[in-house]
């Protein structure tokens, strides 16, 4: 079985992005395999670097700078589903993390040569050439001795042949696997054991997390860990993660693996400790205090390893950018976009944008070929006038002050096209922004279309054209759209984050993966989001029209919740027995409301169309009720017996009624408990 594995080139590493810098080897290797093409056809990848050694179906590589040593084997062009396949059929299967040396054990004895090939080890400090003698497989380790002729190279001048012996032999002669490149063979007898120590190598260094042996010991440690760990591997390497992200991946890594260091050695400073004195005591109080820690780090590690998961929350970016605020002569710009200007469009504007009617004081005007450059020629209150055009953009429009950024004419005609890779294409940080009859259009990007930091962003008569999310409204920004289009967007096309204010009127949401994506109580300071979506239709979208997210906790106290009556009347929602009487009311005040609007429409279709309006109304009540109760508690552990009843009535949303849900894949209305 390994035999049929290995032959296909199924086994194979690069260090993953989170971890120490690389040197030496492991990185000239990694972008040697992205020079050459790192995700190939399968077939592509099997040929070997030297079409005149049939022997062997793998590719070779010299070190630069080390032409003295031998060819390696070079195992860092595998794909995916390639290492995906090992790992799952033929290395790990269904163990459990306690297991799963001894399941890769048992899987280097079939496939591993014992002896006979020559590997160098090469670590931060030097590279010599070995002759393996021996493996210990259940230590995965291989026993060594110097190659003949000795072949070394040190970053330290003082390393002799004589340090080298010595610190072998207080090493026993025994080396890690993952710390061997195997030496190039043509004959293709050492295929094998060259991808098999790949896959140790890459296992250990991207996988593996000294944590994972003492969760709890469940099966399926690939299903739970190792595959969405494989997956942002490559999502990393195909720059489907922004780099923000990718930022705090690697510092949460760090920070987890510091405190459980930390942890184990106070661990076992508390085993050896028999005495039941003072400083016990503080130490298992600092114990707790790290415990709880490692595990705050491993749920939000967990978050941003699961693709679904990471593609929910996303990450949360700080923006540099800085406001400029007003010119130091107090005066406002009108920039002009147009690609060429005619006697006509300029006469035009001059009647109804820059002059309509008779001028009190001089205005200053400064013309712009594109609307990036005049993006970032703005000051406070400037206001930005772009022409009919199709404007090809190559940059992230930074938006950090107050301004007014509108296209003259109907927005299929004022097109704005992204162009290259990028986290972003409109970011917004500014106090109050305006941004009106423009089509948006975006291409290869990692994040969303449009994302408000915080400020105040009004988009109206906009059509936007996603590829990744739509538009983002982080913590503590507020978003307004109006009479606008959103499609496209392969995430969803609004999401919307806890302690934001978002008031979508009359628009129209369709074909994305998810219509509204509202994010709710990532940490629990966050206040549920102000939402009023009146009169929008949020239509063929893959999943649901709207999705709530909320961790299962939130569940576990549903019947708390219901408990808390005079909350629940100040909320207007019965979530005790006539929790039925109640929906019902509020199903028929939302249809009174949309009657006046929708005359042509028979009552039951108001029913059916109204009927996501009132999910959504119920669920956002409930959960507000939810994170009082679970305030209260916090509260009382802490010894505080009241807690401020008045902040629930505070977290309510403005209004939800009037939008139509049509054609969404999986329905109006969906909760996603994490």
């Amino acid at each position: 079985m390994a035999d049929g594995l290995l032959a296909g080139g199924g086994l194979g590493l690069e260090p993953m992005s989170p971890e120490p810098e690389r040197t030496g080897w492991a990185a000239e290797e990694e972008q040697a395999a992205l020079e050459k093409g790192l995700f190939q056809d399968e077939d592509s990848c099997s040929d070997c670097s030297s079409h005149d050694k049939p022997g062997s179906s793998l590719q070779s590589f010299v070190p630069e700078g080390k032409t003295h040593f031998p060819e390696m084997f070079q195992t860092s062009q595998l794909l995916f589903y390639e290492r995906f396949r090992a790992y799952q059929d033929y290395i790990l299967a269904d163990c459990k993390a306690s297991e799963v040396r001894e399941f890769t054990a048992e899987f280097l004895e079939k496939v591993l040569e014992p002896s006979g090939w020559r590997a160098v080890w090469h670590t931060s400090v030097f590279e010599v050439l070995v002759e393996v003698t021996d493996v210990d497989f259940t230590a995965l380790k291989a026993v060594v001795s110097l190659a003949d002729p000795y072949l070394c190279e040190s970053q330290v001048s003082t390393f002799t042949l004589e340090c080298m012996k010595e610190l072998l032999d207080l090493k026993e002669h025994r080396l890690p696997l993952q710390e061997l490149w195997v030496v190039f063979d043509d004959s293709g007898v050492f295929d094998q054991t060259a991808l098999a120590v790949e896959h140790v190598r890459f296992f250990y260094q991207n996988i593996w997390r000294s944590w994972d042996e003492e969760e709890e010991d469940e099966y399926d440690y690939f299903v739970r860990c190792v595959e969405p760990r494989l997956r942002l591997h490559y999502d990393i390497l195909e720059d489907r993660v922004p780099s923000g992200l990718i930022v705090d991946y690697q510092n949460l890594l760090t920070q987890c693996e510091e405190s459980y260091r930390k942890f184990l050695n106070l661990r076992s400073s508390l085993s050896n400790c028999n005495s039941d004195s003072e400083q016990e005591n503080i130490s298992m109080v600092e114990g707790l205090k790290l415990y709880s820690e490692i595990e705050q780090l491993k749920q939000k590690l967990k978050l941003i390893e699961n693709p679904l998961l990471r593609y929910v929350f996303g990450y949360q970016k700080n923006s540099n950018i800085q406001a400029k605020g007003v010119r130091t002569n107090g005066q406002k710009v009108t920039h002009v976009v147009s690609s060429t200007m005619t006697t006509g469009l300029l006469q035009a504007l001059l009647r109804d944008r820059l002059c309509p009617e008779p001028c009190k004081e001089e205005m200053e005007i400064q013309f712009h070929s594109d609307p990036l450059s005049a993006i970032n020629a703005c000051y406070e209150g400037d206001t930005v006038i772009v022409c009919p055009g199709h404007y090809m953009v190559h940059g992230t429009f930074s938006i950090a002050d107050s301004i007014e950024l509108e296209g003259y004419g109907l927005p299929d005609d004022i097109v704005i096209e992204k162009r290259g890779k990028g986290d972003t294409f409109v970011d917004c940080t500014g106090v109050d922004i305006k941004i009106s009859s423009i089509k948006f259009v975006q291409h290869d990007a990692v994040e969303g279309i449009l994302i408000i930091h915080r400020g105040k962003t009004t988009l109206e008569n906009c059509v936007l054209q996603c590829e990744t999310t739509g538009v983002t409204v982080r913590t503590s920004a507020e978003f307004l759209m109006r009479n606008s289009d959103l499609y496209g967007a392969k995430g969803a096309g609004i999401e919307i984050y806890p302690g934001s204010k978002c008031t979508l009127s009359d628009n129209g949401i369709h074909h994305c993966k998810e219509g509204i994506l509202i994010k709710d109580f990532l940490d629990e300071h966050y206040d549920i989001p102000k939402i009023s979506m009146v009169n929008n239709v949020i239509h063929n979208n893959e999943g649901y029209g709207v999705v709530l997210v909320k961790p299962t906790i939130f569940s576990d106290l549903q019947e708390s919740a219901q408990d808390g009556s005079e909350e629940n009347k100040a909320l207007k929602i019965q979530t005790g027995g006539d929790a039925d009487v109640a929906e019902r009311v509020d199903l028929e005040e939302l249809i009174q409301c949309a009657t006046g609007k929708m005359e042509l429409y028979e009552r039951a279709d108001l029913s059916e169309q109204v009927e996501g309006n009132c999910e959504i109304v119920n669920e956002l009540v409930a959960a507000s009720t939810q994170k009082g109760q679970m305030k209260k508690k916090r509260l009382s552990e802490l010894g505080i017996t009241q807690a401020d009843d008045n902040l629930m009535s505070q977290e309510m949303f403005v209004s939800i009624l009037g939008n139509q849900f049509k054609w969404n894949g999986k329905g109006s209305f969906g909760t996603f408990l994490f």
